[in-house]
């Protein structure tokens, strides 16, 4: 008998952190679950340490590609290969709680369209818990198949699905929706779900059932651009859903707003090589460009102080990370000028 529930995972270059990702899921694996792991061409050992745990479970299939074919192509190749009624796809380096793969089944039972699954945020070592929660409620919740159900779903959920691990997709459904349009937008999953309403309902699992390690994207240095540009661009192409939808996941041009340029200069991913490649050629109006070309010279230990009380006052435990993480760090700075 096929599978039900194909696990999916694309990597690369993953070595240090993928067996702890496939240790928490072949303890729960069983004879309806089949783990398929793509890898894009690594160049270190992945290779290995996926084959150790082939030896532990028999449902455990790795597939190395000759060359890297990004991230987008390489999900859409281990849908291609799942045998399961459902695709879970699923990240290289985060884990899943206990018995999180029964539950999963339990709720594919019921047709839904699509299963979402709730997250929790820690540090990248996950020694440090930075979110106790992803999604603002508690209890689980069911979008229906109907306009307005679908556009409260992004509104409420379209954020969230920028981490693609918490997507269980019907594998039919993913066969038949476009996805080469979206190779390159690096969220080929939510080009699928949203490219139109989806034919049935959705359910969202809010307790949290998987550990995001943050701060430990392959895509740091293309951090600025993505946010900005990838993102909204993708979100407000989808035709059948409303503007209030959109806005309430992205603003259609972020980087006209000096506040988000500010943050991502105390992040350290707002320079002037970003002003002149990618702000500078949309900005019409002179004092607009002189204003964004300002924030991005602006001393970098300085905003990052500010950016850091500010996520302080907000709660805002993955911005305090990202700050943190930032070559601006202001407690770095101020031991440096010790």
């Amino acid at each position: 008998m096929p599978p039900r529930l194909s696990i999916c995972i694309a990597t690369l270059n993953r070595a240090a952190f993928i067996g702890a990702t496939l240790e928490s899921l072949v303890r729960q694996a069983s004879e309806d679950v089949e783990i398929i792991v793509v890898d894009g061409a690594s160049t270190d050992n992945t290779a290995d340490v996926v084959r150790a745990y082939q030896e532990r479970c028999a449902t455990l299939r790795y597939v190395r590609l000759a060359a890297k074919g990004g991230v987008d192509q390489d999900y859409c190749r281990a849908v291609e290969l799942a045998q399961g009624e459902y695709v879970w796809l699923f990240t290289d380096d985060d884990i899943v709680k206990p018995d999180v793969v029964a539950e999963v089944l339990r709720a594919i039972r019921d047709g839904y369209s699509l299963v979402v699954v709730n997250a929790e945020v820690r540090s990248a070592d996950l020694s440090r818990l930075l979110a106790a929660s992803r999604l603002p409620f508690s209890s689980d919740r069911i979008y229906q198949a109907t306009a307005n159900d679908q556009d409260r779903f992004l509104a409420e959920i379209g954020s969230y699905l920028s981490f693609i691990g918490g997507v269980v997709i019907q594998r039919s459904l993913w066969a038949a929706r476009e996805k080469t349009r979206f190779f390159g937008t690096e969220f080929v999953h939510v080009g699928v779900i949203f490219q139109s309403p989806l034919p049935g309902p959705v359910l969202v699992l809010a307790r949290p059932r998987i550990a995001i390690r943050y701060g430990n994207a392959q895509w740091t240095a293309r951090f600025f651009e993505i946010w900005m540009f990838k993102w909204p661009r993708l979100i407000w192409s989808f035709p059948d859903f409303s503007e209030w939808a959109k806005r309430r996941v992205t603003s259609p041009e972020p980087w006209r707003n000096p506040g988000a340029l500010f943050l991502f200069r105390a992040r350290g991913v707002y320079s002037e090589m970003e002003y002149r490649t990618l702000i500078e050629p949309h900005l019409g109006s002179a004092a607009a460009r002189r204003l964004a070309r300002l924030i991005a010279r602006l001393p970098g230990c300085a905003t990052n102080l500010l950016a850091s009380l500010y996520a302080w006052v907000r709660n805002a435990g993955p911005l305090a990370v990202d700050l943190r993480l930032s070559p601006f760090d202001y407690q770095r700075c101020l031991r440096h000028s010790e």
